[in-house]
C-alpha cells in the first residue's frame, strides 16, 4: 500500500517520487514506468474521437488514484484519490488516513483545522469541504435529509482532490514547477516562418530553469527566443537549442519507389540524420553530405497515435495568407495550429491533388500497431500526417519543391 504525503495546491508523493501539479504528461508516465513493480494496473483514459474535449487520465486502479492531465497543454491539472481504502495519506508528516485511522470529518478537522462551511451537492449526494488547493467529499448515503452547512458526525471521506486555486470546477493546470525541468528546455510555442512560397524555418519560444550568479542564487524560469532556418548548419542548431536528446540516422529510404526513376538513385555511403528534441516535440533532419537543415518535423502527441508519449506536444502556429475570390484581390490572414483538424486545413489550403500515402508504423520487435494507419497529404511544402479521428499527428516542413510524389513523414526516432 502506498504511503503518500499530501501537499495542498502542489503535489502527492513520497521521498522517492512526486506527482506535482503542472508536471508534463511524459514525466508522470516516466514515474509510473520506473516504479512499475510497486504501482501496477495503470489505465490510460482518453476520448478517441474528440481528444481535446476531455482530460487525459492516468488511472492507478490498484491505488485508487487518478491523475487528470489537461487535454490541451498535457500538464497535470488535478490529482484525485477516489478510494481512500487503498492508500495511506498524511499531511505535514502525520497520517489522517490509514488502516488504523479512518478519514472521518473529525479526523479531517483535527488534521487540517477549521475551514469554511461545507457545500452539499444533492445530485452527487456528496458534501464538499474545501480548502485552498484541496477538497474532501463526504458520502451522505445514511442520512435521509442532508444538513445545510454542517457535515454529520462520523461522515467518511469518499474522495479527495488536489488542485490549484479555490475552485475545483474552474481550476487550470499551473505553470511547470521548477523541479520538473530536470535540466531540459521546453517550448512554450513554435512559430513557423514562411514566405509566399512556403516554410522558411522555425521561431521557438523556449523556457528553462536558469540559475543566477552565486551558489545560493534562486533558480527561476528563463524565457528565450531562438530561430532556425533551412540551410542552417549543425553548429547553428546546437548553438541555438543545445544538444539533442538523441541523434537518429535514417535507414534505407522506403519511399524512393515513388520517385519517377527509382532505379537511377545511387545508394549513398552516408545516411541523413535527425536531431530528436523530445521535450520540444521537434525533429530536425540534416543532409548527410552538406550537414545542413533540410526538414523539420513537428509532433502533436495525440493519444491514440503510434508515437504517443515519445515527444512532448509541439504547440505550433503556421501563418497563412489566403486569397479570396472576387474582383478585388483580397487576402485573409489565417493560422493553423496543433489543434486544427484536417477538414479545416483543407478549407484553407484546398484539397490535395494526389491520393494520400497510407502510413502503417510498427516496431521491428512486434509487427503490430493497435492504433491503425495514418494518412499523409502534401500541400505547400508541408506534409500533414492525419489520424483517423481527423486530427493532425505531425507536420513535416521541407525547403525545396520535390520532384517525387508527396511522401510520408520521416521516421525520425529509433522507436519507429
Amino acid at each position: 500500500m502506498l504511503d503518500l504525503e499530501v501537499v495542498p495546491e502542489r503535489s502527492l508523493g513520497n521521498e522517492q517520487w512526486e506527482f506535482a501539479l503542472g508536471m508534463p504528461l511524459a514525466q508522470g508516465i516516466s514515474i509510473l514506468q520506473k516504479h512499475c513493480r510497486i504501482i501496477k494496473n495503470v489505465q490510460v483514459l482518453y476520448s478517441e474521437q474528440t481528444p481535446l474535449s476531455h482530460d487525459l487520465i492516468l488511472n492507478l486502479t490498484q491505488d485508487g488514484i487518478k491523475l487528470l492531465f489537461d487535454a490541451t497543454n498535457q500538464k497535470l491539472k488535478v490529482i484525485e484519490v477516489y478510494d481512500l481504502s487503498k492508500v495511506k495519506l498524511k499531511y505535514c508528516g502525520v497520517h489522517f488516513n490509514s488502516q488504523a485511522i479512518a478519514p472521518t470529518i473529525e479526523q479531517i478537522d483535527q488534521s487540517f483545522g477549521a475551514t469554511h462551511p461545507g457545500v452539499y451537492n444533492a445530485a452527487e449526494q456528496l458534501f464538499h469541504l474545501n480548502f485552498r488547493g484541496l477538497s474532501f467529499s463526504f458520502q451522505l448515503d445514511s442520512w435521509n435529509e442532508a444538513p445545510k452547512y454542517e457535515i454529520p458526525h462520523g461522515a467518511m471521506v469518499k474522495k479527495m482532490h488536489i488542485y490549484t486555486g479555490n475552485n475545483l470546477q474552474e481550476t487550470r493546470a499551473p505553470a511547470m514547477p521548477l523541479a520538473c525541468f530536470l535540466g531540459n528546455i521546453y517550448a512554450e510555442c513554435v512559430d513557423v516562418l514562411r514566405d509566399h512560397a512556403g516554410p522558411l524555418g522555425l521561431k521557438l519560444r523556449l523556457i528553462t530553469a536558469a540559475c543566477g550568479p552565486g551558489v545560493m542564487a534562486d533558480t527561476k524560469v528563463r524565457s528565450v527566443e531562438r530561430s532556425i532556418h533551412f540551410g542552417d548548419s549543425c553548429q547553428d542548431v546546437l548553438g541555438a537549442l543545445g544538444s539533442p536528446h538523441k541523434v537518429f540516422y535514417k535507414s534505407e529510404d522506403k519511399m524512393k519507389i515513388h520517385s519517377p526513376s527509382p532505379h537511377k538513385h545511387v545508394p549513398s555511403k552516408c545516411n541523413d540524420y535527425f536531431f530528436n528534441y523530445f521535450t520540444l516535440g521537434v525533429d530536425i533532419l540534416f543532409d548527410s553530405t552538406t550537414h545542413l537543415v533540410k526538414k523539420f518535423v513537428l509532433h502533436t502527441n495525440y493519444p491514440g497515435h503510434y508515437n504517443f508519449n515519445i515527444y512532448h506536444r509541439c504547440d505550433f502556429r503556421i501563418p497563412l495568407v489566403i486569397k479570396k475570390d472576387g474582383a478585388h484581390s483580397q487576402t485573409e490572414d489565417c493560422v493553423l495550429t496543433t489543434y486544427s483538424k484536417w477538414d479545416q486545413i483543407q478549407e484553407l489550403l484546398g484539397h490535395p491533388m494526389e491520393k494520400p500515402v497510407v502510413l502503417h508504423r510498427s516496431s521491428s520487435a512486434n509487427n503490430t500497431n493497435p492504433f491503425g494507419s495514418t494518412f499523409c497529404f502534401g500541400l505547400q511544402r508541408m506534409i500533414f500526417e492525419v489520424m483517423q479521428n481527423n486530427h493532425i499527428a505531425s507536420v513535416t516542413l521541407y525547403s525545396a519543391p520535390r520532384t517525387t510524389s508527396q511522401a510520408r513523414p520521416e521516421s525520425s526516432s529509433s522507436s519507429h
